[in-house]
């Protein structure tokens, strides 16, 4: 045995491995928010590229050992230089570190090539090294996209129902989130835009639009994991109970497996959703996922994020490639993908539950208010951060666009409704860049075919689906408090309530 590890680890194959390297480890600090798939394409690039590299450095030097050798220290140099100009730029934003940092670079070039010439490393510990840095990464990975049942529970205290009825005639159910969408009375307060005229096109359908809905929570994955099991996020599991924690496992988990969901399905309801770009917030293990047609020569957001990492980061200077006007595409790819498959998804002959996340008005903004293509860099500045003004305008333009898909979205439903549907818009929370209170001031809109009556002004997320089980599907849930709760960046658990308010009379 000790014989046959002598040989497999003696030759120097540790380039290849180490090629992989940094794409594993930037999927592995992503996990979650990417799949895991995302990191194939560059992965079979990066090893294929080195593997070509190698061989013509071994021609060149007639040796494998110092071939290998200088063509990882190289590999350093390549998938390093963006992170070290991201902290810097970071720091110091007035300073173009660009020319001394390929100065400095081609000279660090250089004496890799004088170290390889005149000493080599032993392969045995380079490649256990290397094959040690990418087990751990994979093992990151892995330990975090464990495949589940998709008819299961992420959150120890769900408050699922096991006698909930199913009617002869069952509804089908379609739950908008609409992100960052803000209350009617913010929009006017924060921007002077008036959305009266797209509610009342709402209430002519026969929708009730609550005017003092608040969200329970201040960010997306808090709000829907709060709003889809139905429950304050500290009675739900201990997890949520430590201020200090910045762990996300069991939130994430709670969000794809949640009570709502386990309802539904336990009753013969299909779970249909909607590609977001967020691997957290995505139930690919519905009945029915529905993604965009991919585009082999597309750039993903992933790719993106690794060229900015690597000294490839300037082919984007030289009109190569263009990463940001790649996120554009995918993110209008996803809107369309949603609101063109409405159609198809009032047609599917089974009962269903439509969980649909769009990401929209929240930015990137990349559509006017007619939906024409917007470039997502036009509303930030040098240091990717969005000024007031042009994130009071990127915003206007997508809620105008957005309001009319969801026009058009609710005529189609309707119209291919045998039976009356349910169907809620709801905003996870307001718009950025708002004082604190205002950050929790959402859009509601309630479609309760019979039972308008039982909504109320103050609605929250939380409540929504205990009212849907209670009055639709024979529920018992008790009816919460409507509570909101701020939390600071990272300290997501660490809440605190903040008050309702609101300027309209209860009605």
């Amino acid at each position: 045995m000790k014989t046959f590890l002598n040989r497999l680890f003696a030759p120097p194959w540790y380039p290849i491995v180490f090629s992989a390297y940094p794409i594993l480890a930037l999927l592995a600090s992503n996990v979650g928010q990417v799949k895991a798939g995302a990191g194939l394409r560059p992965l079979l690039i990066s090893v294929g590229v080195t593997s070509v590299l190698f061989v013509l450095l071994y021609l060149i030097f007639r040796n494998w050992h110092r071939a290998g050798f200088l063509l990882t220290l190289l590999l350093a140099l390549f998938f390093s230089y963006g992170h070290l100009y991201i902290v810097l730029d970071e720091k110091y934003p007035k300073v173009n570190f660009s020319p001394w940092m390929l100065t400095a670079w081609a000279i660090l070039a250089v004496g890799a090539l004088f170290w390889a010439w005149k000493q080599t490393p032993s392969a045995s510990g380079l490649n256990v090294i290397a094959l040690g840095l990418v087990t751990f990464s994979v093992a990151q990975i892995s330990s975090t996209s464990a495949p589940r049942s998709a008819h299961a529970l992420g959150a120890e205290h769900a408050p699922v129902e096991s006698d909930l009825v199913r009617p002869e005639n069952p509804l089908d159910v379609y739950y908008f989130i609409l992100d960052s969408y803000g209350r009617q009375d913010l929009l006017l307060q924060a921007y002077g835009y008036d959305n009266s005229e797209f509610i009342r096109e709402l209430e002519k359908r026969g929708f009730y639009v609550p005017k003092c809905s608040q969200s329970n929570y201040v960010r997306t994955e808090l709000s829907l994991g709060s709003s889809l099991n139905m429950q304050y996020l500290p009675a739900l599991s201990d997890s949520f109970n430590k201020p200090a924690s910045t762990s996300r496992s069991v939130l994430w988990d709670s969000l794809k497996h949640s009570a709502v969901r386990y309802n539904f399905e336990s009753m013969g309801y299909e779970t249909v959703n909607f590609a977001t770009g967020y691997a957290w917030n995505e139930l690919y293990d519905a009945d029915h996922f529905i993604s965009p047609p991919a585009i082999s020569s597309g750039m993903s957001e992933f790719e993106g994020l690794l060229l900015q990492t690597t000294l490839a980061r300037y082919a984007q200077d030289l009109g190569w490639v263009d990463p940001d006007a790649v996120l554009g595409d995918n993110f209008r790819d996803r809107f369309k993908n949603i609101f063109n498959n409405i159609d198809a998804i009032t047609k599917m002959p089974q009962s269903t539950f439509a969980y649909i996340h769009v990401m929209s008005p929240h930015p990137p903004f990349v559509f006017d208010p007619e939906g024409n293509s917007t470039y997502p860099p036009d509303f930030w500045n040098a240091q990717r951060q969005y000024p007031s003004d042009l994130y009071a305008k990127g915003y206007q333009n997508q809620l105008t666009y957005l309001n009319k898909n969801v026009l058009k979205a609710v005529d189609t439903i309707l119209a291919n409704s045998k039976t009356p549907p349910i169907i809620i818009f709801q905003g996870d929370h307001g718009p950025w860049l708002q004082p604190k209170a205002k950050r929790l001031w959402i859009f509601n809109a309630y479609y309760f075919p019979g039972h308008k009556d039982t909504l109320y002004s103050t609605i929250s997320p939380v409540n929504t689906f205990r009212l849907v089980f209670n009055t639709y599907f024979g529920g018992k849930y008790d009816m919460l408090k409507d509570i909101s709760y701020f939390s600071p960046v990272p300290k997501l658990y660490e809440f605190s309530e903040v008050s309702y308010a609101c300027d309209y009379p209860d009605n």
